[in-house]
């Protein structure tokens, strides 16, 4: 059996090496917390891991099944048995859980979005439910703020992400806004930086929403959602001075501007 310590080392080194804003913010938290948060962040990584891989469908479908499954029978691997303590000491629901293996699941059949509330219905799956399992960690009751602020940081990944996404033949961006802004292909041009603008306006919109929970998280709580919550700004920042071309030029920022960040919450 996998001991409790070695599997919050290993969520702990997963997100390190792979949630770069969410390591930065999480550091500012205590031990216990931070560790529940890594291994919330471990199960999610592994559920995008297996929709966004290599492997037939139905080996998918059944991969992230049986990541559901995970949640209601005995830990088995490092991330599972790290879960499972986490849940146990913050009563993270299993609700948002099961709705990350839904939204990976609905990856593997749906690949653009009419509208914005079919594109928000995904996100509140994907991101506004890690939200509400990370909520439960901090220690408020805030639900629908957390939610507001998990949609968003994925509003603002899908902006960034969009020609990483088209490479794996998704287009998140909604198809009525696509054609609203005269946006034929995903490429520079002035309807382009149009549409990313009033994306932009949106996603700052529910940011300033989802910081609201600030109110209702203890000091380094606080300090630590401000902290990601800041990086994600920053790149939405970049992404703006970049004219929104997210295609040739670097939308992330550097390790001494995330540091700087982390300063700018601590001041």
């Amino acid at each position: 059996m996998i001991d409790v310590e070695q599997a919050y080392a290993e969520v702990q080194r997963v997100t390190r090496a792979r949630a770069k804003n969410f390591a930065y913010g999480i550091m500012l938290l205590p031990r216990a917390k931070r560790r529940a948060i890594a291994a919330i962040y471990a199960f999610a990584r592994e559920v995008d891991d297996v929709a966004d891989g290599d492997a037939p469908l139905d080996e998918k479908r059944e991969g992230l099944e049986a990541l559901r499954a995970s949640l209601d029978g005995p830990p088995a691997t490092a991330m599972e048995v790290a879960l499972a303590d986490a849940r146990a000491r913050f009563r993270i629901p299993r609700t948002a859980l099961s709705a990350l293996v839904d939204g990976g699941l609905q990856d593997l059949g749906k690949t653009t979005y009419a509208t914005f509330d079919e594109l928000r219905g995904y996100c509140e799956k994907v991101a506004g439910a890690v939200g509400v399992a990370c909520v439960a960690v901090y220690g408020s009751d805030d639900v629908e703020r957390a939610e507001t602020l998990g949609i968003a940081l994925q509003l603002i990944n899908v902006m960034r992400d969009v020609d990483e996404d088209s490479d794996l033949g998704r287009v998140y961006l909604p198809q009525d806004e696509l054609q609203r802004f005269g946006v034929t292909e995903l490429a520079p041009s002035p309807e382009w930086r149009e549409l990313m603008a009033f994306q932009a306006a949106r996603a700052r919109a529910h940011l300033r929403e989802g910081l609201r929970l600030l109110d209702s998280l203890d000091r380094r709580s606080a300090l630590c959602v401000s902290t990601f919550a800041g990086l994600y700004a920053g790149q939405l920042d970049r992404m703006e001075a970049n004219d929104f071309d997210v295609f040739d030029k670097s939308c992330r920022l550097s390790t001494r501007e995330k540091l700087a960040v982390v300063a700018r919450s601590l001041v």
